[in-house]
């Protein structure tokens, strides 16, 4: 074997796990065999989903031969499910935002619209490690499935509007598609009845019309759902959206966009929250560990993808499982 053969085995590689009806692949190829070869690494492979597998299937076999670069280029449910596999693995996850919400991206402060920077920052950034969450669910058949998560899991009209979701207008008009959706979801919204347990407290009844449970808070818009959250903190962050009366949706949408997006910016502003707190149509918690126990079977999603009719769902996190490239 030549000099240059050997040195060509001790090579790095990378690995591009793709959604190919989301990725411009021709350039993406393009820009990844540039920063690819000024980085002087091996020849990255390319493994795109399927219908029947998101990523963690491909993941897990770019691990198995020996990648130490994952790179997740599609939306929120291809980067969950390429995450998903890399829990634990200390193989770092490079983010290449394809998708309508692209929140894991947002919430890292990295560009969603820039692909050359998302491949500089995947091969050249700095490694930041990061909780996963992960949902224990529970269905009806008795059946129980464990999942990763990095974003939100919700409950109630979030995930219902997620179902109703129309893909071809999602593909037109992006994240708006969701408010589409969230409009017809509406009529027929009954409050999901449950009991829940955060860490060691007791059971405690709750109706809410949303239950959100984040490992991050800030929705596309600049839209700050959970003020607190924090993709470090070994915590998770709940809110149960139960809105009253004729105008309880104006409420929680002021909450969420006066309160959280203007009034926690300064000092003075969350003095005014403290002095005015009203937890009847927003309510929060925090904790590390959550137990939810459904009266009936419930529409559940995981950062944007329905994964059916649920139970109960026990949520907790990873506390820095996964490592991701972010900006140096």
């Amino acid at each position: 074997m030549t000099g240059s053969g050997r040195d060509s085995t001790r090579k790095p590689h990378a690995a591009v796990v793709y959604n190919p009806t989301k990725v411009d692949l021709r350039k993406l190829r393009r820009l990844v065999g540039k920063v690819e070869a000024d980085s002087r690494w091996a020849r990255t492979k390319w493994l795109e989903t399927s219908t029947t597998d998101a990523g963690t299937g491909m993941a897990r076999d770019a691990l198995a031969k020996g990648a130490s670069l994952v790179l997740a280029a599609g939306g929120d449910g291809t980067v969950r499910a390429v995450a998903e596999a890399l829990r634990g693995s200390g193989v770092p996850l490079g983010l290449i935002p394809a998708g309508t919400g692209n929140l894991l991206v947002r919430n890292l402060d990295l560009s969603v619209t820039n692909l050359e920077s998302a491949v500089a920052t995947a091969f050249t950034g700095r490694d930041r490690a990061i909780d996963l969450g992960i949902a224990e669910i529970s269905r009806e058949d008795g059946s129980r499935e464990t999942h990763g998560f990095l974003v939100m899991a919700g409950l109630g009209l979030d995930a219902r509007m997620i179902a109703k979701t129309n893909a071809k207008l999602k593909k037109a008009v992006g994240w708006l598609a969701y408010v589409d959706a969230g409009v017809r979801a509406l009529p027929k919204l009954e409050p999901v009845r449950l009991r829940y347990r955060l860490d060691d407290a007791a059971h405690r009844s709750l109706n809410a019309h949303t239950l959100i449970i984040g490992n991050c808070g800030a929705l596309p818009g600049g839209i700050l759902l959970l003020p607190e959250a924090e993709l470090d903190d070994g915590i998770l962050d709940i809110a149960a959206l139960k809105p009253r009366g004729r105008f309880g949706w104006l409420r929680v949408w002021n909450k969420i966009t006066w309160e959280n997006g203007v009034l926690r910016k300064s000092a003075a502003g969350r003095r005014i929250i403290d002095l005015t707190a009203d937890v009847r149509d927003v309510a929060y918690f925090r904790g590390a560990r959550l137990l939810v126990e459904l009266e009936r079977p419930e529409a559940f999603q995981l950062d944007g993808d329905e994964f059916g009719k649920v139970t109960a769902v026990e949520c907790y996190t990873d506390p820095g499982a996964l490592i991701v490239r972010v900006s140096s």
